[in-house]
This record gives C-alpha cells, structure tokens and sequence, in this order.
C-alpha cells in the first residue's frame, strides 16, 4: 500500500492532536446539551472512533450510511440511503461527523433530510475540508484541516474500499486511481 502513496499530507501525530482540539471544542459547545453524533460511514468510522473518545460530556453515537459515489472518483449528486439512523433525532442536538467535506452534494441531502426530523441543532464536523470542489452552499461548523485538491485516502478515507486502515491522510498516486 505504502508504494501507491504519493506523500504523507497528515501525520499520525497531526491527526491524533486536530482530533483532540476538535473533542475539546465540541465539548464546550455542547455543554448540558443533548448530543447525538452521526457518523456517515463508512469514511468517518476511524475519524468518530478518535473524537467521540476525547469528547468528555455525554452523548450518543448513531450510524448513517449513503452512497452517491459507488466506485467512481466525483460524486453522482443522486445520494442514495443505505442504511438510516436507528434513534429518533427530534429534539436531539445532531453533530453529523463526516470524513470529507468536498462537493457538499451529500452533506446538503442529509442536512436537509434531518432537518425535516425536527432536530434541535444540526451541525457538521468534518476532519478534512477541500472547498477547491464545493459545488453546492453548505459549510462545516467544525474542520479538522483544509486539503488541497488532491485524491486523499488513509483515516477511513479510501478509493475503491481500500487505504482505509492507513494511520495518516495521504495523497495516492495518479496513477492508481486514472486507468
């Protein structure tokens, strides 16, 4: 794996402190509020582990999972549900945690959707933000760091369900995901 990775753009060490700052923040924001992390899978699952681990006020974690890419490398904008969230959100302050923000055409679907379940709050995290690809008007509330236009995987972040398990966020190489 590590010979299809251009460069290394986020350390381990890099990571494990945005995540922590990330935790801390959100933990003052949502003090004596009633929390409700969704993560969208799968992309986000390394990234929730981590935060949800240095958030030190209760909450609840729930899953989501939409596909509006299937194996391709720019979002289709048609975002399907494949799995939706098991608790009722009304009411609920709603942290959706997302890995990437990019187009923003998923990001839009699903705030809109929740939005519709009467949350309380709904707000976004992401760990990376590109806003070179934004395509539609929606902004993170919470942003790990900003990336460059380039193809990112590692941190949950994959091309074609592989890089996942990379402890770092780096850029692959053109030559693995252009055929």
């Amino acid at each position: 794996m590590m010979s299809d990775i251009d460069k290394v753009l986020i350390s381990k060490d890099e990571l494990r402190k945005t995540v922590k700052k990330l935790g801390e923040q959100i933990s003052r924001d949502y003090k004596g509020k009633d929390l409700l992390l969704v993560s969208v899978l799968k992309g986000s699952i390394v990234f929730m582990a981590d935060l949800m681990r240095d958030i030190d006020i209760p909450c609840r974690i729930d899953f989501m999972a939409v596909s509006s890419y299937g194996s391709g490398l720019k979002s289709s904008g048609a975002v399907r549900i494949i799995k939706d969230l098991d608790n009722n959100i009304e009411g609920k302050d709603v942290l959706i945690v997302e890995d990437i923000l990019d187009s923003g055409k998923t990001l839009s679907y699903i705030c809109e959707m929740l939005y519709a379940r009467n949350a309380a709050s709904i707000r976004i995290c992401t760990l990376l933000d590109k806003p070179e690809r934004r395509e539609v008007e929606i902004n993170a509330d919470y942003i790990g760091k900003v990336v460059p236009n380039e193809f990112v995987v590692g941190y949950g972040l994959d091309y074609d369900e592989l890089y996942r398990n990379l402890p770092f966020v780096g850029v692959l190489k053109p030559e693995i995901y252009v055929k």
